[in-house]
């Protein structure tokens, strides 16, 4: 029998932990949850990451949430090696894993065998990297990296960054680790449909949410502990508004627009990585969970 998993994609707020648990439920399967979000990794990020709820996780067991405080790095890399052994976890005990996530980068990268270099950030040599001009980086890159210098954005110094900081530590340009093998497993990926409009809305009635249920407190507490706003978990959508806000730079109405204005543009980032055209991306009205079963049935029992 091969081994199969089940991807649930689409952008935040589509209702992808919702679907999971309804379809896992639904199909009375031995099903877990993989977690394909870049920001769930961190404990204590709870509001802000809507993270599942200690009953959503009764209902449907979650890996790779709360693995990580805000203050260590963490990559595409890590979460690779991390979701693969997931994966082992659950179908050594019977079971069918539920990718769930919006991180596209994360879900594609293990749904298409991404080979990812193993290479931690270089704190050195990243300082002495953000003092040089990107216009030298980007030259350096070019002459290095022709094919990463064609495709990567001009003004992306992170990106550019990190591509040198591959070569230097591998010997081998970026572009050559973009090579893909097909994993030893079968997949069916769903992606959530929304009206865009619809969606907004329900970003919107989140960000609320979140600020209700004590979102600025759970940032000030983590300022509290000495997570700086500098790190790039901190400036998270969201996190970054808020530690702007309780620095006194802005005040909590202008925090919590900024949020929904932000994450309306990380929706449109998302809906870039799960194409409405993907073929291989079986698409749904969010809410139908009927027709989620039914391919999922199908799925599951074709041999």
């Amino acid at each position: 029998m091969p081994r199969k998993a089940i991807a649930i994609v689409g952008p935040t707020a589509s209702g992808k932990t919702a679907l999971a648990i309804r379809l896992a439920e639904r199909l009375a399967v031995n099903a877990e949850a993989i977690s394909a979000d870049s920001r769930q990794v961190y404990r204590g990020m709870d509001i802000g990451t809507a993270k599942p709820t200690e009953d959503e996780r009764r209902r449907l067991p979650h890996h790779l949430v709360d693995i990580s405080t805000p203050d260590e790095p963490f990559s595409l890399a890590a979460w690779l090696n991390l979701a693969n052994q997931a994966l082992s976890v659950v179908w050594e005990q019977g079971g069918i894993p539920l990718i769930v996530g919006g991180t596209g980068q994360y879900v594609w990268a293990l749904l298409e065998g991404w080979r990812v270099p193993q290479v931690p950030p270089q704190a050195e040599m990243r300082v002495k990297m953000e003092e040089r001009p990107v216009d030298d980086l980007l030259e350096e890159l070019r002459q290095i990296d022709p094919a990463t210098h064609a495709v990567i954005q001009p003004q992306n110094a992170r990106r550019i960054i990190r591509a040198l900081e591959v070569y230097y530590a591998t010997g081998k340009a970026f572009s050559e680790w973009q090579v893909k093998d097909p994993p030893a497993f079968e997949w069916l990926a769903l992606g959530l449909r929304w009206d865009r409009d619809r969606l907004y809305e329900r970003i919107d009635e989140r960000v609320n949410a979140m600020m209700t249920a004590g979102f600025p407190d759970e940032v000030g507490g983590l300022l509290k502990q000495g997570y700086v706003r500098e790190l790039p978990s901190m400036s998270s959508i969201g996190y970054g508004e808020m530690c702007a806000h309780l620095a006194g730079e802005i005040d909590l109405d202008e925090a919590t627009q900024r949020t929904k204005t932000g994450t309306h543009r990380l929706a449109r980032h998302q809906n870039a990585w799960f194409k409405a055209g993907d073929e291989r991306i079986h698409w749904i009205d969010a809410e139908d969970v009927d027709q989620a079963v039914i391919l999922v049935q199908g799925f599951l029992a074709n041999a």
